[in-house]
């Protein structure tokens, strides 16, 4: 059985979630396990594909960096779904598909996987330089503080009597973000005999 595996590193990214359900789907997968995060945070679309896969079956990935962030993470799938009797495609070749069943496919995944790694990095040594860049000539503003900008729904949301834990989780900040909010309003949460 052929599954796949297709992700994407934000939410916003729809349209590229989409294309790689579809060329895996076009590639013959029976089962397509999809999800939006980032290759650092827990994917747990990823741990149910390859807990799911068995000794004869195929996992297929569009490209590379989908799967791993670099080389030893990888490496680690990989090793672990070929001690389980699994493969895995890789579609990121055109026509051509990468299948790691054979020592040629585990020596060209490594290499395309260096590869991969290398590039990320270039590319975050030169987003690195842009930002400095901009800094020095005062055009950066960097990322809007995204607590900051919910402060007031938290705020509203504790006058209404929700615990902070409910209002980090309603409104998508951290806890300590909900306490600074309070703090900056004069809010104190209730202790918990009250």
């Amino acid at each position: 059985m052929q599954v796949g595996y297709a992700r994407t590193s934000t939410e916003e990214q729809v349209a590229g979630l989409e294309a790689q359900v579809r060329d895996l789907e076009a590639a013959g997968c029976e089962r397509v396990y999809r999800e939006q995060v980032s290759a650092l945070g827990e994917r747990p679309e990823l741990k149910d594909a390859l807990s799911f896969l068995r000794s004869g079956d195929t996992l297929v990935i569009t490209k590379i960096d989908r799967l791993a962030r670099n080389t030893r993470a990888l490496g680690d799938i990989v090793d672990d779904l070929h001690k389980r009797g699994v493969g895995l495609k890789v579609l990121q070749f055109g026509k051509e598909t990468l299948d790691t069943t054979g020592a040629y496919g585990r020596l060209m995944l490594n290499m395309f996987a260096a590869f991969a790694e290398f590039e990320r990095d270039l590319m975050k040594e030169r987003q690195k330089e842009g930002i400095a860049k901009a800094k020095v000539e005062q055009k950066y503003k960097g990322r809007k503080p995204t607590a900051r900008a919910k402060a007031g729904e938290a705020i509203e949301l504790f006058r209404q009597g929700r615990s902070v834990s409910e209002i980090a989780k309603a409104v998508g900040i951290g806890r300590g973000s909900v306490y600074r909010a309070l703090e900056a309003a004069g809010l104190k949460e209730p202790s918990p005999s009250q």
